[in-house]
């Protein structure tokens, strides 16, 4: 008894710990991060390797990130994103199910919310003591930003290709346009990207990638989304994002052969989360 006790004691010390020593996030709803930990990260993977990488990173305020991005975003990485508060425990314990008959880890019990937490903070890294940090930091988001602006913060930080982060990088690169252009396709192409954004690349899709488009764009008339709110819309840009970005031709990644795949790759239909009933929200209104 008394070593279960003292088991639940310290457990609840190193909960209390990682709260109290976490990132206050509620800056974020005022500010536009300029950076994150996996941009710090690939940039000293990038060193160690003895190039310099070249960051091409531009902030686009949500209004103006395309409709159809947003929606394919939605389908392959979190259909559920409006209904839950940071972390799906439907998925979580569908994944645990998932992993515990095939055997090892399935991807997509992380939600948005998770995934940014991760980005801005953290690291790639499976240990337990990370993924609390992701959960706490996770909840923390939610409680203090709009899902609107977590949305909008995900969309122009996630690693989109070797050195390109988010939307607005990512549809220039891959497609020559603006993020707010991109058509349904191109925007399926994208989103079916972020399970490995290193090695699939939207421009010259693999067939994996198209396959994983198609099972998108099937999806993406189930999901709704809401109307800009004021929380996106009013804040602060960046006083000079062209001196942190660098919209030039960023070298072209190698595409893995036809029948090759990511070490840790995993069945399409696995990898997209579970369809669900699509949230009742208003259709976005278009760009100012």
């Amino acid at each position: 008894m008394r070593a279960a006790l003292g088991l639940a004691a310290a457990a609840f010390a190193l909960v209390a710990y990682e709260y109290l020593t976490l990132p206050d996030v509620r800056v974020l709803a005022k500010t536009n991060p300029v950076s994150t930990a996996f941009m710090d990260l690939r940039t000293a993977e990038a060193a160690r390797e003895g190039r310099t990488l070249r960051k091409v990173h531009r902030w686009v305020p949500y209004s103006r990130i395309s409709a159809s991005l947003k929606r394919a975003v939605l389908v392959a990485e979190d259909s559920a994103f409006w209904d839950h508060e940071g972390v799906d425990m439907e998925q979580i314990r569908a994944s645990i199910q998932a992993g515990w008959e095939q055997g090892r880890e399935i991807r997509g019990a992380s939600t948005i919310t998770q995934q940014l937490a991760k980005n801005l903070y953290l690291s790639p890294s499976r240990d337990p003591l990370r993924k609390l940090r992701e959960l706490i930091i996770a909840r923390r988001l939610e409680a203090a930003l709009p899902k609107t602006r977590i949305f909008e913060i995900y969309l122009n930080v996630i690693e989109w290709g070797d050195g390109i982060w988010g939307a607005e990088a990512a549809a220039q690169r891959y497609f020559g346009i603006p993020s707010a252009s991109l058509n349904r396709e191109q925007a399926a192409l994208l989103a079916g990207a972020i399970i490995n954004p290193r090695l699939l690349n939207p421009a010259r899709p693999t067939r994996r990638l198209l396959r994983r488009q198609r099972i998108i764009l099937g999806r993406m008339g189930q999901v709704a989304l809401p109307a800009p709110t004021r929380a996106t819309s009013e804040v602060a840009e960046p006083a000079d994002t062209a001196s942190t970005a660098i919209l030039e031709a960023a070298p072209t990644i190698a595409e893995p052969g036809e029948t090759e795949a990511p070490a840790d790759a995993v069945p399409e239909d696995d990898a997209l989360p579970a369809e669900n009933p699509p949230a009742t929200l208003e259709s976005e209104s278009p760009p100012a």
